[in-house]
């Protein structure tokens, strides 16, 4: 199976003067095409810091981190920048929709930012928010106007308007109640057969049974890659 991303031997360290924290202790990690994975770990364990080097937010202290075969280490910081915003997308537990702008506005924002026109940049917003079971009609509201979960699957729209290589979400359902959080482990799933990779962190073992594979974080070293038990995935419960 062709990778998406793969993490080589990967380290991150934080020194502050004297004071070494270590994130990541040798990560070796690949996240195969149309795959769905789940992250799990406790607080502390470096789920951020890998999520953040996954999404090319932050570069490893050593080891090597190849995006669709490419050496990203090797880069500029403005090549990474142009990679990150074309080819990844990230869904946030905060939903992080400007509440000044209409839903169209907010899911249009990555297309804005590369120039495409706006009749062709509609057109897009309208079969992202398709994609993830919305309706049409949200698209003139403002976010604060739609429920949690509704703010969340226009977050995921906005994450895959540009069509990315990569979405990455970090717990999305976080801050959504059973039945919201139901639905948008749904939209995921949806998105992973239509051939979108998926990484999801989460606190969520009910989540997280809804992925193909969950690798456990400890103390900033993959513990286990652990088999989803899909009858107690979030959707069949």
């Amino acid at each position: 199976m062709t990778s998406v991303i793969e993490l080589i031997n990967v380290w991150k360290i934080y020194r502050m003067g004297s004071v070494e924290t270590v994130a990541l202790r040798g990560i070796n990690l690949s996240i195969g095409r149309n795959e769905l994975v789940a992250i799990m770990g406790p607080s502390g364990s470096g789920k951020s810091t890998l999520l953040n080097i996954m999404g090319l937010l932050d570069k490893p202290t050593s080891g090597q981190v190849l995006f669709n075969g490419l050496d990203v280490t090797k880069l500029s910081s403005d090549k990474i920048s142009e990679i990150r915003n074309l080819k990844i997308g990230f869904v946030f537990q905060q939903f992080n929709l400007i509440n000044r702008l209409t839903v169209l506005e907010n899911i249009e924002l990555p297309l804005v930012a590369r120039g495409i026109p706006r009749k062709t940049r509609i057109e897009k917003v309208i079969e992202a928010i398709k994609m993830v079971g919305g309706d049409i009609s949200w698209l003139s509201k403002k976010p604060n106007q739609l429920s949690g979960g509704q703010q969340q699957r226009v977050a995921i729209a906005r994450a895959i308007v540009g069509e990315p290589d990569l979405i990455l979400a970090d717990e999305p359902t976080g801050n959504l109640d059973t039945a919201s959080a139901r639905i948008v482990t749904h939209t995921f799933r949806k998105l992973n057969e239509k051939g979108l990779t998926i990484v999801i962190v989460t606190h969520n073992i009910e989540v997280a049974n809804c992925a193909e594979k969950i690798y456990v974080l400890r103390d900033g070293a993959i513990s286990e890659l652990r088999v989803p038990e899909s009858d107690k995935c979030l959707i069949n419960t």
